[in-house]
């Protein structure tokens, strides 16, 4: 990360009155409380009462244990000047801060996104602004479209999973999609430094939440859907459902969806915004009816890049290229470059510059080259079945020796994938550390018991299996059994910069402790 976004708001702040914001949208002053004043003046929205800032609104949503309205007092002691609530929270606000200015809504937490896009005066009209969604693949489509996007516009946002960049300044981003004040406040940032066009990852959670409420995108596109987050939407059609609300009319002009799985079929058959359709899969059926597809790849043996042909809906051939290896990056690429073309980019220049893009953290990132003794290790954020095998299918090919796999599963999340995820790494790696990812509040040992079940399955054996306590412990074991003939994959956290043990963040990175594992080896060696 490079220089901050101060408190990821704009300069020069917006000024609306409170009996404005009554007048202009669905919410109501709580019965019974104080009359609004002409001079009542709001120049932020936030949502969480850390965040509060002298002239707010605080938006109090129920949420899965406690209400917000209960942590009203603290955002008006923090300067808040109203608090937004529901029905239910008007009594906890009046209890824990009588005196306090209490509007009302129905839904407040979709009315979260229109009320910040109000204040601020819709600042997505003033960028071309681009949301990509679906299980594997949002980050590097991201990263991907931003590229093609700078080939035209001077300056530029991306907003996700690793980071919330406005030009060349960046902060960590705590989770895909921002919540709805915070989204509009950095599209209004965006705005004042000058970008033209903003590119976001939108996660299915974020659109359950309602967190890109109040923002209707130019472009939005679809990479997959796969296994992942059926602890929170409870089966695939809920899963599917949720994604599926980025392609509502009144979220998005457009679309471009990848249909190399059914589920993308179906979605670009279901939605009521215009769409077109990209198939990635040479010679797969859906490549005849689709309106681009790609009818020749290579995926680059020498594990750098992939290079592609593009056929477009007048079945010209454009030449492409992905700078990441796998067939996988190959669809994420294809993706990017329709997204941008279709957000005003030139087909061309739209495909050089992704060809071009930059490393993505922890995206099939190359952190130790081979030779000198030492493998070739990358790191992925592969954290899903489907993207185990995607991720070990595109290293195996550049692997000359063994491929090594280090890799674990989430606690507190989808059970059911754990025994899938040692199935899969036992089937395609050589040799295999199981260690931890983020086990959260559950016992470590018991998610690699359930991950080891499944590599007994495929490996009775236990061969070449291994199992570390500590995740640092495992990548140092992977080095330790390698030499540069192999390759070490390290999946699940890419570019995360903390572990989650026994509800407790602490500092960790992948690449960090690789390249100290490398170091310390290295004097091992010496």
């Amino acid at each position: 990360m490079t220089s901050p976004l101060g408190r990821l708001r704009p300069e020069h702040l917006p000024a609306r009155r409170v009996a404005d914001l009554v007048r202009d949208l669905d919410v109501r002053p709580a019965a019974g409380g104080e009359p609004l004043t002409s001079d009542l003046v709001l120049t932020g929205v936030s949502m969480a009462s850390a965040d509060t800032a002298p002239g707010d609104l605080f938006v109090a949503v129920p949420g899965l244990k406690v209400h917000g309205a209960r942590f009203a007092a603290d955002a008006l002691a923090r300067g808040a000047v109203a608090v937004l609530t529901d029905a239910a929270g008007v009594e906890l606000v009046r209890a824990g801060a009588p005196g306090a200015v209490v509007l009302v809504g129905d839904d407040v937490r979709a009315l979260a996104g229109p009320v910040a896009a109000w204040l601020h005066g819709d600042p997505a009209q003033h960028l071309v602004t681009v949301g990509v969604t679906g299980t594997n693949g949002k980050t590097t489509t991201t990263y991907f479209v931003d590229a093609a996007l700078r080939a035209v516009h001077e300056r530029t946002a991306v907003l996700g999973t690793v980071e919330l960049r406005i030009g060349d300044d960046a902060v960590e981003s705590p989770r895909t999609t921002v919540e709805a004040p915070v989204l509009q406040s950095l599209l209004a940032l965006a705005a004042e430094r000058g970008a033209g066009a903003l590119t976001t990852e939108v996660s299915s959670h974020a659109l359950a939440l309602g967190r890109v409420g109040g923002l209707r995108f130019d472009v939005v596109g679809f990479t997959n859907l796969q296994r992942d987050h059926l602890d929170f939407h409870g089966d695939m059609e809920g899963y599917f459902r949720d994604k599926a609300r980025l392609f509502a009319p009144g979220q998005a002009a457009r679309g471009v969806v990848v249909v190399d799985d059914e589920w993308g079929r179906r979605l670009a058959r279901e939605v009521q915004i215009p769409v077109e359709t990209v198939a990635t899969h040479v010679d797969a059926p859906e490549a005849q009816d689709a309106d681009w597809a790609v009818v020749e790849a290579d995926v680059g043996l020498d594990g750098v890049g992939s290079r592609f042909v593009l056929r477009g809906p007048d079945g010209a051939l454009h030449e492409a290229a992905s700078p990441l290896p796998g067939l996988v990056n190959v669809s994420n690429a294809a993706l990017a470059v329709v997204l941008a073309h279709a957000a005003g980019v030139p087909l061309d220049a739209a495909a050089a510059a992704v060809g071009r893009a930059h490393e993505i953290p922890g995206r099939m990132e190359r952190v130790v080259e081979r030779g000198d003794g030492f493998p070739l290790c990358l790191v992925d954020y592969a954290h899903t079945p489907d993207a185990l095998v995607l991720a070990l299918e595109a290293v195996r090919p550049i692997t000359p020796g063994r491929l090594v796999i280090v890799f674990g599963s989430d606690g507190d999340r989808d059970r059911g994938k754990r025994p899938m995820m040692g199935e899969i790494a036992a089937r395609l790696a050589d040799v295999l550390v199981v260690t931890d990812e983020n086990p959260r509040s559950e016992d470590p040992a018991t998610v690699r018991a359930a991950i080891l079940d499944g590599v007994r399955s495929v490996r009775p054996d236990m061969a070449d299996v291994h199992e570390a306590t500590s995740r640092a412990q495992a990548i140092a074991d992977a080095l330790r059994l390698t030499t540069d003939e192999d390759t070490i994959i390290i999946t699940g956290k890419g570019h995360e910069p903390t572990q989650e043990i026994a509800g407790v963040f602490h500092r960790y990175n992948d690449r960090d402790v690789l390249l100290a594992a490398r170091a310390e080896r290295q004097g091992q060696l010496a």
